[in-house]
Parts: C-alpha cells; sequence; structure tokens
C-alpha cells in the first residue's frame, strides 16, 4: 500500500488527528492535495504568517492568525473539510492550544472533518497520544526523482544529455535525498559543466554523501575494497559470493529473500571493518556507516528519534550495506553511552527490532570485539543469517595478508621471503603484520635504499602482538569459538591443534 492509499483510507476511517513526519512539507502538501482531489474532499492549509489558504474548495477560506482562533474555525466548519496544520508543534507547549487541540479532534469524531498536522519531529505531547496517529511520509522514490529531473529539463536553458543507463544511475544516485535536495544537486551538476550528462553521476554521488553525513549518524563510504584487498577468509569471501546476486530481481523471481547481515566476531585486528567495507564494493552497493555514539543525545527522546530517523534513511537508500562498527559499545546494557536513564535499551531495542522486521534491503554487517558485552538476543538467527568468527591468521593466510600489503604499497611480492614472513609471524594479526610492512619501509627508506624482507622481520621481531599483550583476552574469544558458538571465517579449520591454538611464547 503506497501513503496516498494509507491516507485516503485514514481519512475515510474518519480518523481525527494525524500527525505527518516529514522534513519534505512541500511535496507532503502536493500529495495531500492530490488525496483529496480524488475523494472531492475540501482542502485548506493553515500558518501562523500567513492563516488559512485553500488548496481545494472554497475561494474565501476563514481569517485565523494564532493557533486558538485557527482550531475554533475548524471546529465551526460545516464541510467534510481536511485541515493541515503547518510546523503546529512548535504551539504544543502552550497548555491552552494542547487543550483545545483535544477538544477539536474528540468532538471531530462526529463529523467527516479531519487534522493533518506537518511536522519534522515525531515528538509528541503526552495527553496527545491517545487522540493523534503518527504517521512517516515516505522518501521519494527513483520515479518520483524522475519527474524531479524531468521538470527540471522543461526548464529553458537547460541541457541534458543522459544516455538512458546513465539517466538510469543518475536517478538511483540520488536516491536517499529529499525532492529538494535531488533538484539542487542536478541544478548544481548543470551549472558546473552547463549540461547535465553521465559524467555528474560522480558529483551526485558526491553530494549525496554530503547531506548522509549531515544525518550526524550515517557516514556514507566509498564502495573501493574488494576481496583481493583482504587475505585469508575464504570461507566468509564464499559465502559472500554465494550472495552476490542477492538483491537482484532475478533472486526475487526466484523466490530467495533478500540476507538480513551477518555478524564478525573476533580479535581485535584480524581484518572486521576491512571486510564490512569488501562486502560494499563486492556487492556494488552503497556502503553507509552507523556510528553509534552519535545516535545519542541530552535532550529526553532525541536518541531514540536519531535512531529512527537513521534507520529510515538507510532504508530509502536500500539496497545498501549497513555497517555498524564495534556494536557492543553502543548497544551494552547499562553502558556509558546511555547513562542510567535506559536510553541505551531503548535505542538497543529499536536496533534490534529494525534488523527483526526490516523489509528493506538493508544487509546488515555488525563487527564486535568483546563478546561478553552482547546481549544474547542480538545473535540470534533471524537477526543475522550468519555468526563469523575471525582467528589469528593461519600461516597460508598470512601470506597473503603479506602479499596484499606489498601489493598494495606498489611492491612485487616475489621480491621478497613471503614464506619465512609468514612463518616469523605466527600470534601476528593482519593489522600488526601491516604495520610490520610499513615499519620494514621506514628502515629502508631512511637508509635511502629499497627495503627488504630483513627489514619486515626485523620490525616483526620489534613488535608484541596483541596474541601475547593480551593473551588472556585472545584465549577467551578463542574459546567461545571452539564451543560450537559462531562459524570460522577461515579453511582451515582442521589446523587448530597444529598452531591456532598452540600457546604462544615471548
Amino acid at each position: 500500500m503506497d501513503f496516498e492509499e494509507q491516507l485516503d483510507i485514514y481519512l475515510r476511517a474518519r480518523f481525527t488527528l494525524l500527525v505527518l513526519v516529514t522534513p519534505e512539507e512541500e511535496r507532503a502538501l502536493e500529495t495531500i492535495k492530490t488525496v483529496c482531489q480524488q475523494a472531492r474532499r475540501p482542502c485548506l492549509a493553515w500558518d501562523v504568517a500567513d492563516g488559512f489558504q485553500t488548496l481545494i474548495g472554497p475561494a474565501s477560506p476563514p481569517s485565523a492568525r494564532d493557533p486558538l482562533t485557527a482550531l475554533e474555525q475548524v471546529e465551526k466548519a460545516e464541510s467534510d473539510a481536511l485541515f493541515v496544520l503547518k510546523d503546529f508543534h512548535e504551539f504544543w507547549n502552550d497548555p491552552r492550544v494542547k487543550r483545545k487541540l483535544r477538544n477539536v479532534a474528540q468532538q471531530l469524531k462526529f463529523t467527516k472533518r479531519s487534522i493533518i498536522i506537518t511536522t519534522p519531529t515525531t515528538k509528541l505531547p503526552v495527553e496527545l497520544k491517545d487522540q493523534a496517529v503518527i504517521v512517516d511520509f515516505p522518501s521519494p522514490q527513483a520515479s518520483q526523482l524522475e519527474n524531479v529531473l524531468d521538470k527540471l529539463s522543461q526548464t529553458p536553458g537547460v541541457k541534458i544529455n543522459l544516455t538512458p543507463l546513465g539517466r538510469q544511475k543518475l536517478v538511483q544516485a540520488a536516491v536517499g535525498l529529499t525532492a529538494a535536495q535531488a533538484q539542487r544537486v542536478f541544478a548544481k551538476a548543470i551549472v558546473c559543466d552547463g549540461v547535465l550528462d553521465d559524467r555528474d553521476i560522480d558529483l551526485v554521488t558526491e553530494e549525496k554523501k554530503q547531506i548522509i553525513r549531515e544525518s550526524q549518524a550515517l557516514e556514507f563510504y566509498a564502495a573501493t575494497e574488494t576481496p583481493d584487498h583482504v587475505g585469508g577468509l575464504g570461507v566468509l569471501k564464499k559465502w559472500l559470493r554465494l550472495r552476490e546476486r542477492a538483491f537482484s530481481q532475478e533472486a526475487r523471481d526466484y523466490g530467495l529473500p533478500a540476507p538480513k547481515g551477518m555478524a564478525l566476531i573476533g580479535i581485535p585486528g584480524t581484518g572486521k571493518s576491512l571486510t564490512a567495507k569488501m562486502v560494499g564494493g563486492l556487492w556494488r552497493l552503497p556502503l553507509l556507516r552507523l556510528d553509534m555514539g552519535a545516535l545519542f543525545g541530552s535532550l529526553v527522546g532525541e536518541s531514540e528519534e536519531r535512531t529512527r530517523q537513521a534507520l529510515r534513511l538507510a532504508e530509502t537508500v536500500a539496497p545498501a550495506v549497513i555497517w555498524i562498527d564495534e556494536i557492543e559499545k553502543g548497544l551494552a546494557h547499562g553502558g556509558s553511552l546511555g547513562g542510567d536513564s535506559g536510553t541505551s535499551t531503548r535505542v538497543f531495542g529499536t536496533i534490534l527490532t529494525w534488523m527483526q522486521e526490516k523489509t528493506a534491503p538493508c544487509f546488515v554487517v555488525a563487527t564486535a570485539n568483546d563478546i561478553s558485552s552482547l546481549p544474547p538476543e542480538l545473535l540470534r538467527k533471524g537477526r543475522f543469517d550468519e555468526v563469523f568468527f575471525l582467528d589469528l591468521p593461519t600461516l597460508e593466510e598470512r601470506k597473503e595478508i603479506f602479499t596484499v600489503h606489498l601489493r598494495k604499497r606498489n611492491r612485487v611480492p616475489q621480491d621478497f621471503d613471503v614464506e619465512r614472513l609468514a612463518r616469523e609471524s605466527t600470534g601476528y594479526v593482519g593489522a600488526e603484520i601491516e604495520q610490520a610492512v610499513i615499519d620494514g619501509m621506514y628502515i629502508g627508506f631512511n637508509e635511502d635504499r629499497e627495503f627488504s624482507t630483513a627489514d619486515v622481520s626485523t620490525a616483526l621481531q620489534r613488535q608484541v602482538p596483541i596474541s601475547i599483550s593480551q593473551r588472556e583476552t585472545v584465549q577467551a574469544l578463542r574459546d567461545w569459538l571452539r564451543e560450537g558458538r559462531a562459524r570460522s571465517a577461515s579453511f582451515q579449520e582442521t589446523r587448530e591443534a597444529e598452531e591456532q591454538f598452540v600457546p604462544l611464547q615471548l
């Protein structure tokens, strides 16, 4: 059911007070006007600056400059009109206005009149919660953004030279923006080079990143990482490749549901965050990082509101990969982020419910280091398709990791004794191996020569790996894997006794 059908049902069912939550007042009014035209229902809008204005119906609307008078006019109206009160939430702190709104809403139950309040916030006075129905106005879909592009193309002097595929990609790049934001971005692209063509897709994407970043809790990442940038993790990569076409229409027609997500648990530095970035690159989907710390605000209800807004925006951009990094820091019960007022628990509940009930194709990648802080209900099936454990890399995986980081720095891996470096780095995680390569480069650079295997070996010997500095923590995590609570992300699980679970010595 689309929004127009939903609104029509509310009005025919005589819902007297609707609170329409949206920052897009202009588009919301156009939609409301369309519904009223189809139902042949008069519609009037009111705001504190201009009073009543007719959208559909009588040419001479009533006069009212203050909210109390406006509500009195709604109460006295004889027609079955719909009244749209703009920004009426600004007056909710006035006890008289709040009381009058309740009185009018109760009396309208015996009429065919209704009130819609347009507001950018879901905050509602306790007294109105029983009277009002909160409705979220959906963000524009691709077809609606195409209409924005069509209207812009009709503007005199505007040049648009898009191929059919370029037009599709341009509109898809704008999904997640409001109609007004999309129009501004398209206009900026035209002003920059005098024409809107396939080259402007990247510009629209960059503008979209900035707008999404303004939401505070979401950050847009370019999908640049690929499986070639991640060493090891063969099981995990195979699992992801098996689902590479999971968001296509072909998969829907086959009867497959969209994947829900995966949890990456493991030792710090083993590539959990890098893997999250890799998923976006492998599946060619937008990658949005949900910043748990940014969800929490100081005002009552602010944290929950930010969470809902972030999740709505994520669904609008879908299909997308939603990356929640170190989820335990934000969702742990009683965590410092939420204080002692239960805020963190409510935010946690909102995200859990969304993960379970979401229908939009949002693939959640949650990473965590501290298993003990995670509530058990988070990792159960239904919220995640799989829980992977990222362990200390095996000998073969360390070879791959060294190869990846040498290539990343424009070096030929065959010029180095990767086998020797892999043997000498037993117990080192991927981040420590990368740092050893960088430290080895510093040694060669400061001696005005090309760095060598010996330089990297020297850097390894100077490091104290996390498997030793945090031996107890690492062992506890690996015991958790051996208890069968997660699936290993690596192929070589049979070598645990030989290498992976041998106590490491200094």
